[in-house]
């Protein structure tokens, strides 16, 4: 991935003895030669962590250079839930929600930068939905939207792949079981982002190249915040949970040879291509 990609912000991070933490930290998750482990994205430079992502961790002395290393999803999530119709740019002329309505994606779904997405056996119609990922750091259980700010750990690149012929079509499954959460369907990354305002992040999905959708995370009619506070109400909240906030616009098909982008500003860019079966 290049430079322009990840921005060329350096950025410092601080251990968990008590420095003071910088206005923005970049965490990645990588796997090197003989390892694989979070850390803190500097530059082209990753200085590797070790500890608990969300809670005390400890700067090490190794370093790796991006380029040779592989990035993964930025955190092992422990659930993943997602929300629909959440832009007014994807809602149109229907009259928007009175709440967010969320459904889950199961973890097996997700997939890492750059890595494939697979065309299931059997589908017709596979879409791309991009999206802001926003990444839970801490407990949240009944909070207000206020409260919820504080439990927001950071956020990613998110997409939120569907097979509509499955989830909308005429034969369409009860539930979308299938039409969200094939495997490879929730590609996330490449960086999580810690301290970015959230609320006003121009986002970008490209379909080989071209510009398919592109918004602001301030058109959402339902902010992040007011997102984690409706599912804290009857859903415990716990680190590492992935909620990915919502697609702007149209969506459309992919096909096995094409490449999809989704780019968050001040995160970088998700490529991911896609492959037949």
């Amino acid at each position: 991935m290049t430079r322009r990609e990840f921005g060329t912000l350096a950025l410092a991070a601080a251990s968990a003895a008590g420095q003071t933490q910088p206005a923005v930290t970049r965490y990645v998750r990588f796997r090197g030669r003989s390892t694989t482990a979070y850390g803190i994205l500097e530059g082209e430079v990753i200085r590797e962590i070790r500890g608990d992502l969300f809670g005390a961790y400890k700067i090490t002395k190794a370093t790796h250079r991006l380029k040779d290393v592989k990035l993964l999803c930025p955190c092992e999530p422990p659930k993943i839930l997602a929300v629909g119709f959440n832009y007014m740019l994807e809602i149109g002329k229907r009259k928007p929600p009175e709440r967010p309505e969320i459904f889950f994606k199961p973890v097996s779904a997700l997939q890492s930068p750059g890595d494939p997405i697979v065309w299931p056996e059997g589908a017709t119609k596979v879409f791309y939905e991009g999206e802001m990922a926003a990444v839970i750091g801490k407990q949240a259980r009944r909070v207000s939207p206020e409260q919820a700010r504080e439990v927001i750990f950071g956020v990613t690149c998110g997409n939120d792949v569907s097979e509509r012929e499955w989830q909308e079509g005429k034969n369409k499954d009860l539930q979308w079981w299938r039409g969200k959460g094939c495997d490879t369907f929730a590609p996330l990354g490449p960086v999580l982002v810690r301290g970015l305002d959230f609320g006003k992040l121009h986002i970008e999905t490209r379909l080989n190249g071209k510009v398919v959708q592109s918004a602001s995370t301030a058109q959402m009619v339902f902010d992040t915040p007011a997102i984690v506070s409706w599912i804290s109400q009857y859903m415990t909240l716990v680190p590492g949970d992935v909620i990915y906030t919502g697609t702007p616009g149209t969506t459309g098909p992919m096909k096995p040879g094409d490449t999809v982008e989704i780019e968050l500003e001040g995160v970088g860019v998700l490529r991911n291509p896609v492959a037949a079966t």
